[in-house]
């Protein structure tokens, strides 16, 4: 198969509605490891129902299109895509339960050559459903990487944010469940690449990984926690690029730079040492 420029750029994507309730809040939360702490209050509120809040990051899995580039008119060879860069605007805070419409658009492909891949960026826009208020505006990157090579235009890519060169200011350490991925793709992402062993060796790994959408939402915890005291409110915005796979079962460091209103970080699977989630960059509101 060969990436079907045309059909990708120029496909209309179906609006979506999604309607989920106070338990898909939870089950998000707990898929990316909120309750660890059983007597943490803070987090109790994002995982039981009383006065409960939905984290930020959940917006990613509202609406998700699912794994479409496994559809045979992309053309893509889906064994191979990996999540490039994620991004999101929170234009108000998500309530616990709720109704959404949701619309995907592709905006760019860029040949990277035929050992490099190629990159497909795309934007989705969450809207209130009964009053048609714009709730979070996502952008993200997948990586082609079987995919280079189909005489598309080429590029650079999109320029990332840079991490001061200083130390960290703070640091947070999440760990993960062994079976992190499993409870994870629960909440709409059930690519095999992270439950099927044999799929994740034919993509060159040793077992199953984590979501990259998951560390992003271990990230985002670190930071919520962090830099805004698990106030949702705060929450504005989040840029980050995914450098690394992480294993079900390893702990996320979260090392944060704050400067302002703007947080940059990174993360580190600490068993190995290695960043996973690189050039991070965060808003912060006033309370």
């Amino acid at each position: 198969m060969t990436l079907d420029y045309d059909a990708l750029l120029n496909h209309e994507f179906e609006e979506l509605v999604h309607t989920y309730s106070t338990s898909d809040s939870a089950l998000y939360a707990l898929g990316v490891g909120l309750g660890h702490d059983p007597v943490d209050e803070a987090q109790l509120r994002y995982v039981y129902e009383k006065d409960m809040l939905a984290l930020p990051t959940m917006a990613t899995v509202l609406g998700a299109y699912g794994f479409w580039l496994k559809e045979p008119w992309t053309g893509v060879d889906w064994v191979q895509v990996l999540h490039g860069e994620q991004g999101l605007r929170l234009h108000r805070t998500l309530p616990a339960e709720g109704r959404i419409r949701s619309r995907m658009k592709v905006t760019e492909i860029i040949d990277k050559g035929p050992d490099k891949g190629a990159f497909i960026y795309y934007d989705r826009e969450i809207t209130d459903d009964k009053t048609g208020d714009l709730w979070c505006t996502l952008t993200s990157t997948t990586i082609a990487r079987g995919d280079g090579g189909f005489d598309g235009p080429t590029g650079a890519g999109k320029p990332v944010h840079t991490l001061p060169g200083r130390e960290p200011d703070e640091v947070c350490d999440l760990p993960t469940l062994p079976q992190a991925a499993l409870i994870y793709r629960l909440s709409g992402d059930f690519n095999p690449l992270h439950a099927e062993p044999a799929v994740a060796r034919a993509a060159g790994f040793k077992a199953p990984i984590l979501h990259g959408l998951c560390t992003l939402g271990i990230a985002g915890h670190a930071l919520l926690k962090t830099c805004c005291g698990y106030d949702p409110a705060r929450f504005a915005s989040l840029d980050l690029r995914f450098s690394a796979p992480v294993y079900p079962g390893e702990t996320i460091r979260t090392e944060m730079w704050r400067d302002a209103e703007v947080v940059s970080f990174q993360a580190r699977a600490m068993e190995r040492d290695v960043v996973v989630l690189s050039n991070g960059r965060m808003e912060v509101r006033d309370p």
